[in-house]
C-alpha cells in the first residue's frame, strides 16, 4: 500500500532524494560571490551583480569566464588556474566559519532520512570545500549520516548543467531517474536534474529559476514535507505523460 511519504494517487513512488548544496542546504552560495567579487578586485575590476548571479551554480572555468568578461580582462590558462585556486582557499576561509541552513532544509532532511528514504548530495563543489560543509551538516544528525552518498564536482567527467553528476549519483544509490527528486536552486543544477530523467524541486536563492516543464518551484522548503516530494514526482510524470 502506497504511504504519504512513498506514493500517493498517481502511483508515483519517491526512491531517493538528491540534494545539491550551496544555496539550497545550506548559506554557503554567498562565500564563493564574496571571493568572486574579491578576485575581481585584485584584477583591477569590479563584477557586476547581474554577472555574478549567472556564476550560481556554474563549474568554476565558466564562471571565472564570465567574470574575465564582465570585467574586459583576458587571462592565460596558467593564470586562470591560480585565479580559480585562489577563489577556492578564499572561499575555504570564510566556509571555515559558521554555516547556517536554508529555511526548511534541516527539517526537509530530518524527515528523509527518518523514513529511511535514500539521500545523496550532489554539488559542483570540490571535494575539499564540500567535506568543511559536510562536517557541519553531519554534526545536525549526530545518529545517522545525513547522505548515503556524495558527488562532487571534482569527482565527475562533466559538471552541471550535464547530467553527468546526478546519473552518477542515482547509480552510487542503485535507484532509477523516475523515482528521484532533485532539490536545486540554481538554473544549472535544475536543468541537470531534468537531464538525468529525475523532477525537480527549484527553490530559488540568488538566481531566478524560469518555469520548465517538469519542474516545480517553491519559494522556500520550510513547511516542504516528504509527502510534497511525491507530489513532484507526480507533476514530472504528468508531464511526460503529455510528451
Amino acid at each position: 500500500m502506497d504511504t504519504p511519504e512513498t506514493g500517493g494517487l498517481s502511483g508515483a513512488r519517491l526512491q531517493a532524494v538528491l540534494f545539491d548544496m550551496d544555496g539550497t542546504l545550506v548559506e554557503t552560495e554567498q562565500y564563493w560571490g564574496e571571493a568572486m567579487f574579491a578576485l575581481a578586485r585584485e584584477l583591477g575590476g569590479e563584477l557586476s551583480v547581474a554577472a555574478r548571479e549567472r556564476t550560481v551554480g556554474t563549474s568554476m572555468g565558466t564562471a571565472l569566464g564570465i567574470l574575465y568578461a564582465d570585467i574586459g580582462v583576458t587571462r592565460t590558462a596558467a593564470e586562470a588556474r591560480a585565479d580559480a585556486r585562489w577563489v577556492e582557499d578564499r572561499t575555504a576561509e570564510l566556509l571555515a566559519g559558521e554555516i547556517h541552513w536554508r529555511p526548511g532544509a534541516r527539517e526537509l532532511l530530518g524527515e528523509i532520512r527518518h523514513a529511511a528514504v535514500p539521500t545523496a548530495l550532489v554539488t559542483t563543489t570540490p571535494r575539499r570545500l564540500a567535506d568543511i560543509v559536510l562536517a557541519a551538516i553531519g554534526r545536525a544528525f549526530p545518529d545517522v549520516p545525513p547522505f548515503d552518498t556524495t558527488v562532487c564536482g571534482d569527482e565527475v567527467p562533466a559538471r552541471k548543467p550535464d547530467p553527468a553528476p546526478y546519473l552518477q549519483a542515482m547509480a552510487a544509490l542503485g535507484v532509477e531517474a523516475s523515482g528521484c527528486v532533485v532539490v536545486e536552486d540554481s538554473v544549472a543544477g535544475s536543468t541537470a536534474g531534468l537531464a538525468a530523467g529525475a523532477a525537480v524541486l527549484g527553490v530559488p536563492s540568488l538566481q531566478p529559476l524560469p518555469p520548465a516543464p517538469g519542474l516545480v518551484l517553491r519559494d522556500t522548503l520550510a513547511g516542504v514535507r516528504l509527502a510534497d516530494l511525491t507530489e513532484v514526482l507526480a507533476v514530472r510524470d504528468a508531464v511526460d505523460a503529455r510528451a
